[in-house]
C-alpha cells in the first residue's frame, strides 16, 4: 500500500487502547472523517497486558477456592490447576496478541488506522514515523495510556524485572517470585502466580499496609488471606538492591532490613507513568513525560483553540479502562457539538481488585472525605453476616463500608470487601454518581437471599 505524504481528516486519535477506540467511534458514527493511529496492538495495554489475561489467570484460583468453601463440593477439588490449560485460556482471551479482530472493528466504523509513533507537530498536526503528516480540521485526542514505571534501585534494570506485560504473557510460572509492590497489580499477580502454581510467591510493600490507597481494612483483610495461603508479605520495607546469579540464575533481592529473598523471577509493580514523553507536546506549549492537564470536558488546559483533547491514563485523572472510555465517550460527544462534562474523575471513581477477597471501592475513602472537610459519618457492617453470603459456602467474611455526607444526606464513598463482591459495586456508583438521597436509597429492597441484601443491613446501621 502506498502511504501518502499527507492526509487531511476531521479527528485524529492518538493511541488505540480502550479509550481511543471509543472516542475514535464516536466521532466516526457521528460523521466525522477520523483517524487513528497506534504504534502496537490496537486494544491497547487492557486488552493484552492487562485487565483481560490479568483476571484471567486470577479466575481458576477463584473458582477452586470458591467451590472448597463449600460442603459437598468441596470434595470435588482433588487436584491442581491445570497451567497449560491456564494459559491456553489467557492465549484465547488475548487472541494470541493478534489484533485482527481489532482492525475489522475500525474498518466496520469507516475509521482509518495509521500504524507507527505519532507526534504533535503543531496546532492539529500530526506526523507519524514511517508514515504520514496528518492534518486534523477540527480535534486530535491523545489516548496513550500510561506506562509501568521501575523504581531506581541498585541493580533492579540489570536483571531483567518483569512487569504486568511480562507476567500476564508468561509462558510458564516461576517457581519462586518476588513481588515489588503491594498494589491492586502486585496482590492480584501475587495471588494468582501463587494458585496457578508457584511454591514461593513474597510482596514487598513499602508502605504499612496492602493496597495503601484503600481503606486500611481492605489491606488488612488481604493480608490476613495471604498469610493464611502461605503467601509471604513484607510491609514497611523497600528493595535496597538486587542481582541475579549469572545469566539466568535466581535473582537475589536484599531489603532494607537487610532480609535477602531469592527467586526465580522478580515482578516490579510499583505505579505506572503516563505515556506522553515522545509526544511531541512541547511544540504546542506542554511539558513532555508528564500528564496532560484537562479540565471537564476533556481539553487539554494551556493550548489555545479547544482543538487539543485528552483521555485515559494520559491525563492522570482516574488510571482504570473504565474512567478511560467514560473520558472518550465525554470528549467526544464535545468534539461533536453536544454539553458533555466530567462528573466522575474526582469523586465517583469505581475500582476493583480482583483478589480473594476481593475489594470493591468508589468515591471517597472515610481519610480522603476527611481531608476535604466534609462531614461524614462512617458505617461499618459485616458483607458475610446476609442470608446471600452463608448460602455461597462458608467462612466468607469481609466488610462494607458507607461513607455518608451528613450535610447533604448522601453518600460519598463505599467500600466493600468479601467474597465476589465486585458485582455489589454499581449500585453504589449509582448512588454516588447519581447524590441519591439515603431516604430515597432506603427504598430500593435487595432481592433475598442475596449479599446485596448487605445494602440492607448498611442502611439500618446508619439509622433507616
Amino acid at each position: 500500500m502506498t502511504i501518502p505524504a499527507e492526509l487531511m481528516t476531521d479527528v485524529v486519535v492518538i493511541g488505540g487502547g480502550p479509550a481511543g477506540e471509543v472516542a475514535a467511534g464516536r466521532v466516526a458514527d457521528r460523521g466525522l472523517k477520523t483517524v487513528l493511529v497506534e504504534r502496537e496492538l490496537v486494544g491497547g495495554e487492557c486488552s493484552y497486558w492487562g485487565c483481560i489475561p490479568s483476571k484471567t489467570l486470577v479466575r481458576p484460583g477463584d473458582v477452586i477456592a470458591a467451590a472448597r468453601r463449600v460442603p459437598g463440593a468441596a470434595a470435588a477439588v482433588t487436584g491442581t490447576v491445570d497451567v497449560a490449560a491456564a494459559l491456553a485460556r489467557r492465549d484465547y482471551m488475548t487472541s494470541s496478541w493478534d489484533d485482527a479482530g481489532q482492525e475489522r472493528w475500525l474498518a466496520d466504523h469507516g475509521i482509518r488506522l495509521v500504524r507507527g509513533l505519532a507526534r504533535l507537530t503543531g496546532e492539529r498536526q500530526v506526523a507519524v514515523d514511517g508514515g504520514p503528516l496528518i492534518r486534523a480540521r477540527r480535534a486530535v485526542v491523545l489516548a496513550t495510556g500510561s506506562s509501568a514505571s521501575v523504581p531506581p534501585v541498585p541493580g533492579l534494570a540489570d536483571v531483567r524485572p518483569w512487569d504486568n506485560r511480562s507476567a500476564t504473557s508468561a509462558k510458564e510460572l516461576p517457581a519462586r517470585l518476588v513481588v515489588l509492590g503491594g498494589g491492586a497489580v502486585g496482590v492480584e499477580l501475587a495471588q494468582a502466580f501463587f494458585r496457578l502454581g508457584s511454591s514461593e510467591v513474597t510482596v514487598v510493600e513499602g508502605s504499612p499496609r496492602l493496597l495503601p490507597r484503600e481503606e486500611p481494612f481492605a489491606g488488612d483483610e488481604v493480608l490476613a488471606a495471604f498469610r493464611r495461603e502461605g503467601i509471604r508479605v513484607r510491609l514497611g520495607t523497600r528493595l535496597a538492591s538486587v542481582r541475579r546469579d549469572g545469566t539466568d540464575g535466581p535473582v537475589r533481592a536484599t531489603l532494607g532490613n537487610s532480609e535477602e529473598v531469592v527467586a526465580d523471577e522478580i515482578l516490579v509493580a510499583t505505579g505506572r507513568r503516563p505515556s506522553t514523553a515522545d509526544l511531541g507536546l512541547d511544540t504546542v506549549g506542554l511539558e513532555p513525560g508528564r500528564a496532560v492537564t484537562v479540565d471537564d470536558r476533556l481539553r487539554a488546559q494551556g493550548v489555545p483553540g479547544d482543538w487539543l483533547y485528552a483521555v485515559g491514563d494520559c491525563t492522570g485523572l482516574a488510571p482504570f479502562t473504565h474512567m478511560g472510555k467514560y473520558h472518550a465517550r465525554i470528549a467526544a460527544d464535545v468534539i461533536t457539538g453536544r454539553d458533555a462534562r466530567d462528573r466522575a474523575s474526582r469523586d465517583a471513581v469505581p475500582r476493583v481488585t480482583f483478589t480473594d477477597p476481593q475489594v470493591a471501592a468508589v468515591g471517597l475513602t472515610a481519610a480522603e472525605a476527611g481531608q476535604r472537610g466534609l462531614p461524614v459519618r462512617v458505617v461499618d457492617v459485616d458483607t458475610g453476616e446476609v442470608p446471600g453470603s452463608y448460602v455461597l459456602g462458608e467462612g466468607l467474611g469481609g466488610t462494607t463500608r458507607l461513607v455518608i455526607d451528613e450535610e447533604r444526606g448522601v453518600l460519598v464513598g463505599v467500600t466493600i470487601t468479601g467474597n465476589g463482591v465486585q458485582e455489589l459495586l454499581h449500585a453504589a456508583t449509582v448512588a454516588i454518581a447519581a447524590r441519591v438521597p439515603l431516604t430515597d436509597l432506603w427504598h430500593a429492597v435487595p432481592a433475598f437471599p442475596t449479599v446485596s441484601e448487605v445494602w440492607l443491613h448498611a442502611l439500618e446501621a446508619a439509622g433507616f
